[in-house]
């Protein structure tokens, strides 16, 4: 955690209502329903019913899903022509598919783009009542989208229609994503489906789309290709946010890595002469208001470990947000939730910061994961502990209030999502998209086999039991704590490690080994029952090591260090890697994802 005065190592990972469980549907009791009073005023002698104050809570506009019918699949047709070099459209069609996010960030250039022509219908072809319908001339732009998934094969896209080239739905970005990893290709859809059904959390419209291309920038005329299935997901961005009731002039900002730290280096006010659009995004991605005044008070507040948390849900956070968006990612096992994969958000003249749900394509993945015979979503990755590294979410859980209210979430979700309901969804959404899995060209890229593939849809249900019962286990472990690199010094190899917390007092012991290989067949030093966070012992000669820290509590829970080495074979957890070097010295074996 930030300010401990040992070296820090922080590695990090990873109809519209369908029949049967009711999508769109608010099947959890509402604050008004749950109210336990009622304010009753007098006006001219007429007792006056008044609804009580629940205006810091968030609520979605229910309506927006009852519009279109989003359960089946619709057919969009995408024309890529070049455009010209002032709009940064000047480019093939193969070279917006070469190149990954970090090609460009290598590069130091914005990301290519076509010009687009983009037309919605069915399978015969487009339709006269939508977008594009009758034209011939580009009326938008497309560009790759996503982090980690731009090194894929099959690439995500982000098509841009053109102001006064009408709207999809109400939107003008068009997100289409292809979840490549994920061997059922429905597990977002299902999520913001699940989402829907939840009062206290704000979800996102969803849509299968076939998707269809035409590419004209290396010749003059052509045939569409089959892309295969893809899943639309909502912009979120000012406009998403007005169509959900909330406030489009707020903050909002897209999680890229952030820890609720202060940040004082990169998190700057705009005015400041030191302040860096690049060093912020690499943070927080600006999608809203750039005044971030209102963000840095918060941060100041929070990393005051002074305020009480208790003050800071009285006027900073709603406990009730962060703790229903905590207890869909536990029973959904989203566990790259940690630092990303959110949204913050601000209504403007509003001191209040909710976070918002975003991306759940690897949720319930531990039965794919085991057949691809890759370590995820594993050790201190389940229950609480996974948040235990971000401030906001570290100081929720060390307040009984918070955690009173988190049990209660849990608990509504798990029997909101019961195995009937998850079922029903299931054989919903294998009904749909099970067909694209197996043709072309997904079925190239599906990282499981059809026996596999029947198996992942047995273990979807369990999983969601499974995450249940391990929340409460959770809470009797000692939480994660990140090993410190390793110093040499007057012959000495001197070893510390952040102390760990235990929910409940008592005392806490660790075991620390020493290893020639990850797997630690090879221990040549192994000490346990230590008390204190450090350890020194003879310098070693030069060569790869090892070094594992585990930590126990006096009722026998045992938690692995937050550090992890990564091998093809996945996450190995509780250790760092480091080399001594011919002179002494040290360097650690750093892993980034």
């Amino acid at each position: 955690m930030q300010g401990k005065t040992i070296p820090r190592r922080r590695v990090l990972a990873l109809g519209a209502a369908l029949a049967g469980f009711c999508v769109g549907c608010s099947v959890l009791p509402t604050a008004e329903e749950t109210a336990a009073s009622e304010e009753v005023s007098t006006i001219s002698g007429t007792p006056v019913e008044k609804q009580p104050d629940d205006s810091i809570h968030l609520r979605d506009n229910d309506g927006l899903y009852t519009v279109y019918d989003d359960s089946g699949v619709v057919t969009m047709y995408l024309t890529v022509t070049r455009g010209n070099e002032a709009e940064n459209t000047d480019h093939t069609w193969a070279e917006i598919n070469s190149y990954s996010v970090y090609d460009y960030e290598y590069m130091q250039v914005p990301r290519y783009q076509t010009a687009a022509l983009l037309q919605v219908g069915d399978e015969n072809g487009p339709l006269l009542s939508e977008v594009g319908y009758g034209e011939t001339v580009p009326n938008a732009t497309v560009q790759i989208r996503g982090q980690t998934s731009s090194r894929n094969a099959q690439k995500n896209y982000k098509i841009k229609l053109k102001k006064n080239k009408g709207t999809w739905r109400g939107q003008r970005t068009i997100a289409l994503n292809k979840h490549q990893g994920d061997g059922l290709r429905f597990r977002n859809k299902m999520a913001y489906d699940l989402i829907r059904g939840i009062p206290q959390m704000v979800g996102l419209r969803t849509q299968f789309v076939h998707l269809y291309v035409k590419d004209l920038t290396q010749a003059d005329s052509g045939a569409f290709v089959d892309y295969g299935l893809y899943t639309q997901v909502e912009q979120l961005n000012p406009t998403a946010l007005k169509a959900h009731g909330l406030d489009q002039n707020g903050q909002l900002y897209k999680v890229n890595f952030f820890e609720f730290f202060r940040y004082e280096d990169a998190i700057r006010r705009k005015t400041d002469p030191a302040y860096d659009p690049v060093a912020f995004e690499q943070h927080l991605e600006i999608k809203g208001s750039d005044d971030h005044t209102k963000l840095i008070e918060m941060l100041e507040a929070l990393n005051d470990e002074t305020v009480p948390m208790e003050e800071l849900f009285e006027t900073t956070f709603d406990t009730e947000n962060i703790a229903y968006w905590m207890a869909f990612q536990l029973l959904m096992g989203n566990t790259d939730t940690q630092s990303r994969n959110m949204y913050l958000y601000s209504p403007l003249n509003s001191a209040r910061w909710y976070i918002l749900d975003w991306d759940n394509d690897a949720m319930l993945p531990r039965t794919e994961w085991a057949f691809r015979n890759y370590s995820d979503s594993l050790s201190w990755e389940r229950g609480v502990s996974n948040y235990w590294g971000n401030v906001l979410f570290r100081r929720c859980l060390q307040t009984q209030s918070y955690r009173d209210m988190l049990d209660a979430a849990m608990k509504e979700l798990y029997a909101y999502m019961n195995e009937e309901r998850i079922q029903s969804m299931l054989e919903h959404y294998r009904s749909v998209t099970e067909t694209y899995v197996w043709q072309m060209p997904d079925r190239m890229y599906v990282p499981i086999t059809h026996a596999e593939y029947e198996d992942v849809l047995k273990s979807i249900w369990p999983e969601i039991e499974e995450n249940y019962n391990y929340y409460w286990e959770s809470y009797r472990r000692p939480m994660p704590f990140y090993i410190g690199i390793p110093q040499a010094a007057n012959g000495q190899l001197h070893l510390n490690w952040d102390p760990s917390y235990n929910f409940k007092v008592e005392e806490i012991c660790y075991t620390v080994e020493l290893a020639k290989d990850y797997l630690f067949n090879t221990v040549f030093f192994r000490q346990e029952n230590l008390i204190l966070p450090e350890l020194t012992m003879d310098t070693l000669p030069a060569g790869q090591y090892f070094l594992r820290i585990r930590a126990t509590n006096a009722s026998g829970y045992t938690q692995d260090a937050f550090d992890y080495y990564v091998t093809e074979a996945g996450k190995h957890y509780g250790m760092i890697c480091f080399y001594v070097q011919p002179d002494g010295s040290i360097v650690e074996d750093t892993y980034e994802e």
